[in-house]
């Protein structure tokens, strides 16, 4: 049955693509983006402590990612509210929540292949709640015109094959896909995850978290620390007018070279952070080494794990007292070289320069 916007797609055509999608301009971007993965993936290697990296870009990530979804937060309020959870919001609680639904996936590709049960528990996670493939059918349509833009599977077998064929898919276990290019094979699966809109909420930022997912599975990242989500959103009208033309087209050269091309520029951006991100850990370490006649390098790495930290963070990780550790932080402070907020009864540490850094890329 041809494809119309009014109607369930439950024809919607199973994976692998039947056109080549190996075009000469498809394959031009997607060598752009692999040169950008290797360079970051080399930065994420050699980082001293990659806890930094990995506590900051997740929230980043989830930032953008909700926002795609008019989910908005600030930088600022975002790592408050997960230093200090009576700073919560509405917003920053279903951001973190992304974060956390992130977490689960890493570990999940860590220990089994990723499949469609996976996406329930990411999906889960997102919202709060469990989830199942829907039985229910879903409409998405454009706010502005207030007209149906596409109307994705509804019949409970059509929905539950094409989740099967997209697991078989994304783990190579179909005839052609072993020798797909990791970055091509994401795109592909991204597109088509939309396509069927497995869950009645929650499927762009599921199908965003599955994106970093799947490269870090090929083994192309060491680490869920692609960015690419901002890319998305800076090119948000673009992002579904290249989805929908692979509905109504079948413009698969489009939508693949759009893909490789954001995928390039969010790993040149990350590897961008991550040596901002370093510049200012360097500038604390000289700065503790002025201001207390020493350097502790487990005090800095505290400071530098997240924007805000408390007096017991730094006795924890330190493994200092009480007395020990509220002295750094207020010498520093006195320095202006952090900041203090209090919240209730406890008193926040903020990083400036780190967090200055980070809206940088977040807001």
């Amino acid at each position: 049955m041809p494809w119309s916007p009014n109607s369930a797609y439950d024809s919607l055509p199973p994976l692998p693509p039947a056109a080549a999608v190996e075009t000469h301009a498809v394959l031009k971007a997607v060598i752009e983006s692999r040169a950008a993965l290797a360079t970051l993936s080399a930065s994420a290697a050699h980082l001293p402590n990659a806890s930094i990296i990995i506590n900051a870009i997740p929230l980043l990530e989830a930032q953008a990612s909700s926002a795609i979804e008019n989910i908005v937060t600030t930088t600022d309020d975002l790592f408050a509210a997960a230093a200090a959870p009576a700073l919560e919001t509405s917003a920053t609680r279903e951001t973190l929540r992304y974060r956390s639904a992130l977490r689960i996936g890493w570990d999940e590709v860590r220990a089994r292949p990723l499949t469609a049960a996976t996406t329930e528990r990411i999906c889960a996670q997102i919202r709060g709640h469990a989830v199942s493939a829907r039985t229910t059918p879903v409409v998405i349509g454009d706010p502005v015109s207030q007209t149906r833009v596409y109307t994705p599977p509804a019949a409970p077998t059509a929905i539950k094959d094409l989740l099967d064929n997209w697991s078989r898919f994304v783990n190579a276990d179909l005839p052609g896909t072993r020798d797909l290019d990791p970055v091509l094979a994401m795109a592909i699966a991204h597109y088509q995850f939309e396509a069927i809109h497995p869950f009645t909420d929650g499927n762009g930022r599921t199908g965003r978290i599955v994106n970093v997912l799947m490269l870090c599975a090929a083994g192309i990242l060491p680490l869920p620390l692609l960015y690419l989500s901002r890319e998305i959103i800076e090119t948000k009208d673009e992002y579904y007018r290249r989805l929908l033309a692979v509905t109504a087209e079948r413009d698969w050269e489009g939508w693949l070279v759009y893909m490789a091309l954001q995928v390039e520029r969010s790993a040149k951006r990350t590897v961008a952070l991550i040596s901002q991100v370093f510049a200012v850990e360097t500038e604390l370490t000289d700065a503790c080494r002025a201001h207390l006649g020493a350097v502790n390098a487990d005090f800095v790495r505290t400071l530098m794990e997240q924007p805000y930290t408390r007096v017991r963070n730094v006795m924890e990780i330190a493994r200092v007292s009480r007395p020990t550790a509220t002295k750094w932080l207020k010498e520093l402070t006195n320095a202006d070289v952090l900041d203090e907020r209090r919240v209730g009864r406890e008193v926040l540490y903020i990083n400036r320069s780190l967090l200055r850094t980070l809206a940088s890329h977040g807001d």
